[in-house]
């Protein structure tokens, strides 16, 4: 059974890291800017080798995010895991869109048959506008079809609007068992978005995603888990600490620095075994558009035996920071191998990536080096 939300989490994982980090504490990793030829600094070493690839919400940059071909094209670009945002209908069920409001990601604006179900909410403290996916059945969920959600940055994404059904999460994990029949372990890592409201409305979202896993037998823990379950929040995360076995991962915003502080850390650990923090968290980018030197949160989380996986990495122009830019065109890509190699001397554990490629091969380049 799930051990208590008070009482420091004990799986395989936890047990691996304990082993891992019984020796000597490694010193904090220097930075490379764009033009350093030198190999990678000795520094953090991620807990996780290779650390892994996470494909943020499939390969994004290629496709209409949060979409079957997107996860799917992740898991041919050799992510470890793909990664669902996860939102309720109406009548229960789970399916992968990165907000509950809907005009966004779909077509919904466009169907004169839903016109009457535009409303404001206010969620999370934010007054929002739109169509929602708590007012609609997973029938007519199912109706809608995906479009792409920046299309000014990526216009290529454009020719797939209106292809796509929207994904349930059954449907989601139906796509790894297909690859799982192939030869290819491709791990899950969904986040419950807004569960605290959900929970507001009658729509229970944790025990959502209890059942699922449950029905699939889906439950395993340690670092081959099947399934790692992501919130923001939490009250979430502690209670899903008591239904479900799988690793858990408290996402962690710039909003809620008071989660890195040691006692964060310390907090956090008693029912999670992974944070997820903003990027800039673990190394914030300097004045010049260069990083400056990493901050001590991945040292720390490790020293409470926590996996950090930072979000997001794109290798856009209009993503990236400015002293890894090329050229003013903001939907290109620019110089992201040397980015995303400074990324990765973070230590850090596995990284979310709109564009699994360009991480997986920066990663096999950074390791052959780090390793000579």
């Amino acid at each position: 059974m799930p051990l208590h939300a008070t009482t420091p989490r004990r799986t395989p994982l936890t047990a691996l890291l304990i082993a891992l980090l019984a020796g000597t504490a490694p010193a904090v990793a220097e930075t490379r800017t764009p033009d350093s030829t030198d190999e990678p600094a000795a520094g953090e070493r991620s807990i996780v080798e290779p650390p892994w690839v996470i494909a943020h919400r499939g390969a994004s940059a290629y496709r209409p995010e949060h979409t079957l071909p997107a996860y799917g094209l992740a898991v041919r670009q050799r992510a470890d895991f793909i990664e669902p945002d996860l939102v309720p209908t109406s009548d229960g069920h789970l399916v992968a869109r990165h907000e509950n409001e809907l005009s966004d990601t779909t077509d919904v604006a466009d169907r004169p048959e839903f016109a009457d179900r535009e409303t404001t909410k206010t969620i999370d403290g934010n007054e929002v506008t739109g169509w929602f996916s708590e007012d609609f059945t997973l029938e007519e969920i199912k109706t809608l079809r995906a479009v792409e959600r920046i299309p000014d940055i990526r216009p290529g994404n454009t020719k797939y609007d209106g292809r796509y059904e929207v994904a349930t999460f059954e449907e989601v994990l139906d796509l790894r068992e297909k690859y799982l029949g192939k030869g290819i372990d491709v791990q899950v890592m969904p986040e419950l978005k807004h569960p605290g409201y959900f929970d507001s409305i009658g729509l229970d979202t944790e025990e959502m995603m209890a059942a699922a896993l449950e029905e699939r037998g889906l439950t395993g823990t340690g670092e081959d888990a099947p399934v790692f379950v992501q919130s923001f929040e939490p009250a979430s995360l502690r209670e899903l600490n008591g239904l479900v076995e799988a690793p858990l991962v408290q996402l962690i915003s710039t909003d809620q620095r008071e989660l890195t502080t040691p006692e964060g850390l310390d907090g956090i650990a008693a029912y999670a075994e992974a944070i997820g923090p903003d990027l800039s968290l673990v190394l914030p980018i300097g004045e010049d558009g260069l990083p400056a030197e990493p901050t001590p949160l991945v040292a720390d989380a490790h020293d409470r035996e926590l996996l950090v996986t930072p979000w997001t990495l794109r290798s856009e122009n209009a993503f990236l920071p400015d002293g890894y830019t090329k050229g003013d065109d903001p939907t290109r890509f620019g110089d992201y191998k040397s980015y995303y190699t400074a990324v990765l001397e973070t230590g850090a554990d596995g990284f979310f990536a709109d564009s699994p490629d360009h991480l997986y091969k920066t990663r096999a380049k950074f390791l052959k080096e780090r390793d000579k």
